[in-house]
C-alpha cells in the first residue's frame, strides 16, 4: 500500500486525475454509516432524534458529522497519515469528507459554519511528526467549502498521553486544562474538525471550551466514528 506514485492511495490503480489520490470506485465503496444519533453518531433507531445516551448525557457539542466508521479501509490509510509521515495523503482525507459533506449540505442535513478549527497537536508531537496532520486537511476543506479557517485557533496548553492508550474512565481526566483558545468565538457556529472520534473526550473538551466562550453552536466533524 501507498507505494505508487499517480495511483489510488486504496486500491492502487492508476488516476486519470492523479492528484485526486483516491478513485471513484473507492470512494463509492467506502463503508456507510448506519442510522445513528445526529448528535453523537452512535447507532440508534432515529436518525432525526437524540439517542438516550444524549438526552442523559449530552456531549458539548450540538452535532457530529462523520463519513465512515473507524475501519477498513480508512482506518489504515489514517494510519499511515500520521504516523509514516505521509503529509500529501491530508488532500485525498479532506475531499472525502469534503464530498461527503456538500452531499449532506445541499440535501439541507446541515448548515454552514462561519469558522473551521482543528485539533491542535502539541508542539512536542508536532516536532516529532514533521506537520500538523489536521491543520493540512482544514486548510484543504476551508478552500473548497469557503468556510474561513484559523490555524492554531487552538492550542494544547500541555502535553497529553495519547488517548488511545487509556482506559475510558481515565480519558476525560487526561484533557483537562488541555486546551485554550486564542481567537473569539462568540455568537459564532463553529466546526471542529478531526480525524477519528473514539470516546469523544478530545473533541468534547475542545467543545466545552468553545461553548464557555460564547460559541452559539458547534459541530464536531470527523473522518471517522468508532462505533
Amino acid at each position: 500500500m501507498l507505494t505508487m506514485e499517480g495511483g489510488c492511495w486504496l486500491c492502487r490503480q492508476s488516476l486519470k486525475l492523479q492528484h485526486q489520490g483516491i478513485c471513484s470506485y473507492c470512494l463509492k465503496a467506502l463503508p456507510i454509516m448506519p442510522v445513528c444519533c445526529f448528535r453523537c453518531a452512535l447507532p440508534c433507531e432515529q436518525a432525526t432524534l437524540e439517542c438516550g445516551r444524549c438526552l442523559k448525557k449530552p456531549p458539548a457539542w450540538h452535532r457530529l458529522i462523520a463519513v465512515t466508521p473507524y475501519q477498513a479501509p480508512l482506518r489504515k490509510l489514517i494510519h499511515h497519515f500520521k504516523f509514516s509521515k505521509r503529509p500529501q495523503i491530508a488532500f485525498s482525507l479532506a475531499r472525502i469528507f469534503g464530498l461527503f459533506w456538500l452531499t449532506g449540505y445541499r440535501n439541507q442535513q446541515w448548515q454552514k459554519p462561519d469558522l473551521l478549527i482543528s485539533i491542535p497537536l502539541h508542539h512536542h508531537r508536532l516536532w516529532w511528526r514533521g506537520f500538523d496532520h489536521m491543520a493540512l486537511i482544514g486548510e484543504n476543506l476551508s478552500r473548497w467549502l469557503n468556510i474561513p479557517y484559523l490555524p492554531n485557533s487552538l492550542e494544547r496548553s500541555r502535553d497529553t498521553l495519547a488517548q488511545i492508550t487509556l482506559k475510558r474512565e481515565h480519558r476525560r481526566n487526561n484533557l483537562k486544562g488541555a486546551f485554550f483558545l486564542k481567537v473569539p468565538v462568540s455568537g459564532l457556529h463553529v466546526a471542529i474538525i478531526d480525524d477519528v472520534i473514539t470516546t469523544g473526550s478530545t473533541m468534547n473538551a475542545a467543545a466545552q471550551l468553545l461553548i464557555c466562550a460564547g460559541a452559539h453552536t458547534v459541530d464536531a466533524w470527523s473522518l471517522c466514528r468508532t462505533l
